[in-house]
């Protein structure tokens, strides 16, 4: 097992790596910016650097700040968390040349998933259905076009190396095609250093469904079931849960094996998700597969009783998996993920001080969070403040619970997300599970309209 692992990443996720560290016996090395000073992962972590100014080119994107981190501090592995550099192949091949282990799969796998076409290609070859598209990137607008025609409008336009949504582009005749792919080309290059982008069948109400993968240097690689995150807005999500409300046994069978076939295809390490469509006539296809832990992983951790920290860090130190096959799904879990934003204001983000935080609690309650009262919510990151989870024995309790906890969250400095969330959870259509990614798209003004 590692000595020190250090945590090139902040907020809640840089708290959660601590914690794990902390129950398997590790030390640990935070890094901040100087706007994450009185961050709590600098207070919990054994050991802190500063690595930069706030913005995160300056710091948090910075990797020779972090490799020198690491090495003056003594660290012997690195765990990125999620977002910032945890899909960073340079970075992964970096900390190997520098002997710090990169808490992940390998740089040749971030990269071959991380290229979206070729992740398609990979997953073909091992007969993983995929969305019919061209078979890899292109760049003639004409050619683009003819092939969009031949599998029929509405189709979309997607960045090769893209992800939240940039460089995406919807296009549903020839003139908005050609007019959507150029801006799709200058939206990739401009957020990604590639401006490739490939077409596919767009498909009008699917469900957003993805599968944990699990994998070790020994050969295993298993799935702990499935999320659904198909409540989104702007391809960002917001609510996830599972058992998915679409899902029947044979459907996860089948869906679970085509994951897990996936990542054997290439030897995947660590802990992965294989993200799914999954459409109204129970057709699924694979979308795309993102090598990391992700935010929504304590969805998967109630559902389950799995530590997946524990073994993303266990897998690295060259450890099997403790588990060998899907374990038993215990209940029904719901995630809420808390932004300070204010949605009667265009979800327009809300940095300040927050002057009183109080946590719900009870059976069946987890809060993963880095804010406390008197923290001060930074301009420059990403504004989710905490995650709210909740079990209960089905999807009804579940749900019960949530509602509870969302109201009796209180958070007073900054606006929240909170009583849109909880006011999403009293739709009708959701409270039936009968919803897919333009749920919120389609209901949005009516959910803002209603009382909190």
């Amino acid at each position: 097992m590692f000595k020190k692992v250090l945590v090139a990443n902040r907020g809640e996720i840089a708290l959660r790596v601590i914690r794990a560290c902390r129950e398997l016996g590790v030390q640990t090395v935070a890094v901040y910016s100087e706007a994450d000073r009185e961050s709590l992962h600098v207070r919990f972590a054994d050991d802190d650097v500063c690595i930069g100014p706030a913005p995160a080119r300056d710091s948090y994107l910075r990797i020779p700040r972090i490799i020198a981190a690491a090495e003056i501090t003594g660290a012997d592995a690195i765990h990125p968390g999620y977002g910032f550099l945890a899909e960073n192949a340079e970075f992964a091949e970096t900390c190997a040349a520098s002997n710090i282990t990169f808490i992940g799969p390998t740089p040749e796998q971030i990269r071959l998933m991380g290229n979206k076409a070729e992740a398609r290609k990979t997953m073909q070859a091992c007969g993983v259905p995929t969305v019919p598209g061209t078979p890899g990137p292109i760049d003639d607008p004409d050619a683009a076009l003819e092939f969009a025609k031949s599998i029929g409008f509405p189709v979309i336009i997607k960045a090769s190396a893209g992800g939240g949504g940039k460089g995406m582009r919807v296009a549903r005749d020839a003139e908005e095609f050609l007019r959507s792919f150029g801006l799709a080309r200058s939206e990739a290059l401009s957020a990604f250093g590639d401006g490739d982008v490939y077409v596919e069948k767009y498909l009008e109400r699917p469900r957003h469904i993805e599968f944990q993968i699990l994998g070790d240097t020994h050969g295993t690689v298993i799935h702990l079931g499935e999320r659904d995150c198909s409540i989104q807005r702007r391809h960002q999500k917001l609510i996830e849960e599972a058992p998915s409300p679409a899902m029947t046994p044979a459907l996860r069978a089948a869906m679970g094996d085509a994951a897990v076939r996936g990542a054997k295809s290439i030897n995947y390490v660590g802990a992965g998700t294989i993200e799914m469509l999954l459409d109204s006539d129970g057709s699924y296809y694979f979308m795309e597969m993102n090598t990391r832990i992700q935010v929504e992983h304590p969805v998967t951790e109630q559902l389950t009783g799995v530590d997946l920290v524990k073994e993303q860090i266990r897998v690295a130190a060259g450890e099997p998996l403790s588990v060998s096959e899907t374990p038993e799904l215990r209940g029904h879990v719901i995630e809420c993920r808390i932004n300070a934003e204010d949605p009667a204001r265009g979800f327009q983000p809300s940095p300040g001080r927050i002057d009183v935080f109080h946590p719900p609690g009870g059976p069946g309650v987890r809060l993963d969070t880095h804010a406390y009262a008197g923290y001060r919510v930074p301009p420059y990151y990403d504004s989710m403040i905490a995650k709210l989870i909740v079990q209960g024995k089905n999807r009804d309790e579940a749900l019960r619970r949530m509602v509870l906890a969302l109201e009796s969250f209180i958070i007073e400095g900054v606006t929240t997300t909170a009583p849109f969330l909880a006011k999403v959870l009293e739709h009708p259509e959701f409270r039936e599970g009968n919803f897919d990614t333009k749920f919120l798209e389609r209901e949005l003004t009516t959910i803002l309209q209603q009382p909190a």
